[in-house]
């Protein structure tokens, strides 16, 4: 899936309200995924909270075949920054 079909997917997911925080998703060589509340863009700035992992892993997680849990514990995907952003984000994703 595509860095701009991912960042439009999240888009429509925080469309009602996201968290407050910022967090982003490091796709890697695939670029960046940055959110604040409702706001979504493919910005690479400093966020409280970054999520490392695969553009794929990702595209999975958000259309539920994916359990964010899963991926953590399996070693899918990389938390950096408050932990506690990162598990605010499971009720939006």
């Amino acid at each position: 899936m595509s860095l701009e079909q991912l960042t439009k997917d999240i888009r429509d997911k925080v469309s009602g309200g996201g968290i407050e925080e910022s967090v982003k998703f490091d796709l890697g060589d695939d670029g960046t995924i940055f959110l604040q509340g409702s706001e979504v863009s493919n910005d690479n700035g400093d966020a409280d909270c970054t999520i490392k992992m695969s553009a794929e892993d990702l595209a999975d997680m958000l259309s539920g075949d994916l359990n964010p849990t899963a991926a953590f514990m399996g070693g899918k995907m990389q938390v950096e920054g408050d932990m506690s952003v990162a598990m605010k984000l499971g009720s939006v994703v």
